[in-house]
């Protein structure tokens, strides 16, 4: 199967830092390549995931825009589904179309590739989002029998509206690669707890620094803020009359509510983590804490915690029950109180158990056969339809930038790099 995957223009793929969604899509991407499927990467400049082809609108990730006004940042993901769009002109034009496009741009993706009608290849759309948000656009949005949605819980799922529910062939949990050998055992480990998300009210990182203060136990918080990946290029952004940081809404709820308490000891702020080192920390900590205000989709981040064998301490909301096994892979909590006390009892919990549960549920396997279904599923709703009528006639078609590598003679169409 030939599928065009757009990540979307906000990060790296795989990230550098923090970026469930661009874990997801590399974890997919190889697992995909791994099975004998050809994937295009539609990403940024400087993604290093292995595929068949990149295709990009810009250089470097845009993710430090999302906080900004929605002025600012409004044709930033239209640029990249252009890119995306004139991708699946080009093959389609030289009689190698795409069979799907399979796009986790929110809103976007979905909209510029409906609007396509017959002229793209079928679309599946996953949600990695709680669909509150942009809950107008998915009322009413009709894919026309082209474009389809995957969940990334049944819960999410259920919270949305019924026309998207219709339109909806099932929902993937999500997954991470799973880490060879044993996990590292209590005596192993560090006496902190981790937060390892966007430092943000909605992740509720208030919540864990008080019930770590109240129960002593030592609390590392890693991720962004408002975009800005460390304390130094925050500060940096704080000190520049011109930059307008200071009044993104996540940057002064930080400022406010959780930068006075950081004191370098029991609450230490280590900025976004990547690669080995964000390895090491999972596998070190003691538990990985969600104490999140929103109804969670998906939780990137769950798996890749129980992946390490680390427990988790989480609010039982959104897909969290779905994902922690409770008194066996962590804790779930219904309030504060309960959250406070559950960090108390974090040495009933075995290490090995966590990480047997998360190589059964979460491995990268089980998420690829899980979209092979609904791939499946999508290309026989859609057979029989017109397909790629873009290539009709077509003149040249505009080249963003591309990054193609040869597997064989069923690679992408040439070895051609070019800079829009």
């Amino acid at each position: 199967m030939k599928i065009l995957m757009d990540a979307g223009p906000w990060l790296a793929v795989p990230p550098r830092g923090y970026g469930g969604l661009e874990t997801v899509v590399a974890t997919l991407t190889t697992e995909l390549r791994r099975r004998g499927h050809d994937v295009v990467l539609a990403t940024v400049g400087d993604s290093e995931q292995d595929a068949d082809g990149r295709v990009s609108a810009y250089p470097e990730g845009q993710f430090a825009r999302l906080a900004a006004p929605y002025p600012e940042v409004v044709g930033t993901a239209h640029a990249h589904a252009q890119v995306v769009v004139e991708e699946i002109a080009r093959h389609a034009a030289a009689g190698r179309p795409f069979d799907l496009v399979h796009t986790h741009l929110e809103v976007v993706g979905p909209a510029v590739l409906g609007a396509l009608g017959d002229a793209a290849p079928p679309v599946l759309h996953t949600l990695h989002w709680d669909l509150h948000r942009n809950a107008d656009f998915y009322a009413v949005f009709d894919g026309h029998g082209r474009v389809f949605f995957a969940g990334v819980s049944d819960s999410q799922i259920a919270r949305g509206p019924a026309r998207l529910r219709r339109q909806t062939l099932g929902s993937v949990p999500l997954s991470v690669p799973i880490p060879d050998g044993a996990p590292a055992a209590p005596e192993e480990r560090t006496d902190s707890v981790l937060v390892l998300s966007r430092l943000c009210e909605t992740k509720g990182i208030d919540v864990a620094v008080r019930a770590c203060r109240a129960a002593g136990v030592p609390l590392v918080l890693a991720g962004p803020v408002g975009g800005q990946p460390d304390r130094a290029a925050l500060e940096a952004a704080l000190a520049d009359p011109a930059s307008p940081v200071r009044g993104y809404p996540d940057v002064r709820w930080f400022l406010e509510h959780v930068d006075p308490h950081l004191d370098g000891h029991a609450v230490r702020w280590i900025g976004s983590v990547a690669g080995s080192r964000k390895a090491e920390l999972l596998r070190r900590s003691r538990a990985v804490l969600f104490p999140i205000r929103w109804e969670e989709p998906g939780g990137t981040a769950v798996c890749e915690a129980l992946a390490a064998g680390t427990p988790v301490v989480a609010m039982a909301r959104g897909c969290l029950p779905s994902l922690v096994q409770h008194e066996v892979t962590g804790f779930l909590a219904e309030d504060e109180a309960e959250f406070t006390a559950a960090l108390g009892r974090l040495a009933e919990l075995d290490p090995a158990a966590c990480a047997a549960a998360a190589r059964h549920r979460f491995s990268p396997g089980v998420m690829a056969r899980g979209y092979e279904r609904l791939y499946a599923e999508l290309l026989t709703r859609t057979a029989g339809r017109a397909r790629h009528a873009v290539a009709d006639g077509a003149g040249p078609v505009p080249t963003a930038r591309r990054e193609l590598t040869e597997r064989g003679p069923q690679r992408p169409l040439d070895g051609r790099e070019s800079t829009r």
